[in-house]
């Protein structure tokens, strides 16, 4: 009988120590996640200047991709060159250049077309209007002191962009 009066009590003790319990290890978990946004926040992430530089370089090696008819090299820059922009996007949503980047979509898909077509008069030609984009954003983003024009020297010397057929160069 004493236990029956007891066994009450105790439930209810149980009860309220398993609440509090899981009360403590809720809180400790968002005391973890929260650590981990303020973490997150301060971690570094690269500037739009340096996304750009990106997209700069990648815009100069296609081009002697492109001109020196190295179709596989061509694609690789330009898929690059698309998941710098695609970076810009994650990082830098709501930025007024990130919006203006639409700009150059259509100039893109140009330079994919004729790297597909492996033509290199019209990578050209479309690589011209890519250029010209790049331009068109900048001056629509107020920095139009940034002009772009097609490279005349690689950015790396220590890269050959000729086309490799068998281990041989094609020149």
């Amino acid at each position: 009988m004493i236990w029956r009066g007891l066994f009450a009590p105790l439930v209810l003790i149980g009860l309220l120590t398993a609440c509090t319990k899981s009360n403590n290890g809720e809180q400790a978990l968002q005391n973890q996640i929260d650590s981990l946004k303020t973490k997150l926040e301060n971690a570094y992430k690269p500037g739009f200047g340096d996304f750009m530089g990106k997209v700069q370089t990648r815009h100069s090696k296609l081009w002697f991709a492109g001109v020196n008819e190295n179709w596989e090299l061509a694609e690789f820059e330009m898929h690059e060159l698309e998941e710098v922009i695609e970076d810009i996007r994650t990082v830098y949503p709501n930025r007024e250049e990130t919006q203006s980047l639409p700009i150059i979509e259509p100039s893109l898909e140009t330079v994919n077309n004729a790297i597909k077509q492996r033509d290199a008069e019209v990578f050209k030609k479309g690589y011209l209007t890519l250029t010209n984009a790049c331009n068109s954003c900048h001056q629509a983003t107020k920095v139009e002191f940034i002009k772009i024009k097609t490279p005349t020297i690689p950015p790396y010397s220590n890269q050959d962009f000729m086309k490799l057929v068998n281990n041989d160069r094609i020149e």
